[in-house]
């Protein structure tokens, strides 16, 4: 096939004044050089587009192909992951991962829990900190977690996140009001294991590539699988795929959520169990890294056996098949 790449390039919003922590969830080169060659080894036609703006002028040039392989992450509003497969649509231009809806939904991370909770899946209790004043109206008890609304790549989270009392859940909510401009989700702190579940497919086609026990090791920042925690991980953090009791609650949850929220190609679910050893939903990611070292879904591929290239190639066949439907 003759397939487009859409990305955001990291470099280029650095070098237009963005800081490193604003451009953290965009791509490095050795990102698209992966997916480049993992497409051109199976056989297709590979032309890179780049972010948004520069598909947007493609389309009007009446530029046209058979698939674009998605990954723009999007710079501004709560609807930015979803710009680019609305666009798409619009043109009828298939596509890989999921549609705007769903891209628009799990950003949001109240919006998607709502929906989780809807499905009769745990999740734990939230309340969402819109201005100043939602602060004295919370009622749950601590302890709890404070992390902006409609983040990714742990933007936001840090060992100041977990709040033991309102004083400093107060003070916590105001910074993030203040930093990220969003809304603050609040939620209960669950003190358990934490995981993440990679998934692959669509529908009743879906199912789990494997369950990854992310292991805080003692140089880490506490309580959370935080934003430094993950950007220096190979220091702080430790990886294991996990096949226990537990693993299968994950792995049930997840694919759960995943095909009750109507997520297609690839993906991850956020996972962490409360004190009563219960599996509850945290997040869930439609949109997930694909660097080949160092994002989670390769690292759990990696983990499982699974080649770069066959996961890359996964994620076509699955896309694939909403060209034939």
């Amino acid at each position: 096939m003759k397939i487009a790449l859409t990305f955001d390039l990291r470099q280029e919003y650095l070098e237009a004044g963005y800081s490193a922590e604003e451009a953290a969830e965009f791509d490095i080169p050795e990102t698209i050089n992966a997916i480049e060659t993992a497409l051109l080894a199976l056989g297709h036609d590979c032309l890179r587009i780049g972010n948004a703006r520069a598909l947007i002028r493609e389309l009007a040039a009446g530029s046209s192909w058979d698939m674009v392989f998605n990954i723009c992450e999007g710079l501004r509003g709560p609807g930015r992951e979803a710009l680019v497969p609305a666009l798409l649509d619009d043109y009828q231009i298939p596509y890989t991962f999921s549609d705007p809806l769903v891209m628009a939904v799990s950003l949001d991370k109240a919006t998607c829990k709502t929906i989780i909770k809807s499905l009769g899946l745990q999740t734990p209790e939230f309340t969402v900190i819109r201005n100043k004043g939602d602060i004295a109206k919370i009622d749950l008890s601590p302890p709890l977690f404070a992390k902006p609304l409609s983040e990714g790549t742990s933007k936001g989270i840090s060992a100041a996140s977990k709040v033991l009392e309102y004083s400093k859940l107060k003070q916590q909510c105001l910074y993030l009001l203040e930093k990220f401009n969003q809304p603050v989700l609040v939620e209960k702190y669950l003190p358990g294991r934490e995981f993440t579940v990679g998934l692959l497919g669509t529908a009743e086609n879906s199912r789990v590539l494997g369950v990854m026990e992310v292991i805080m090791r003692s140089a880490a920042e506490e309580s959370a699988y935080s934003y430094i925690n993950k950007a220096e991980y190979e220091s702080r953090v430790s990886y294991r795929l996990a096949s226990d009791k537990m693993a299968g609650q994950c792995a049930e949850l997840a694919l759960a959520a995943w095909q009750g929220l109507g997520c297609r190609d690839a993906g991850r679910v956020d996972i962490r169990f409360d004190e009563r050893g219960m599996a509850n939903f945290l997040e869930l990611n439609p949109l997930a890294g694909l660097n080949p070292q160092h994002s989670d879904l390769a690292i759990i591929c990696r983990l499982s056996g699974i080649p770069y290239q066959d996961l890359i190639g996964e994620i076509v066949a699955s896309a694939e098949k909403r060209i034939r439907a």
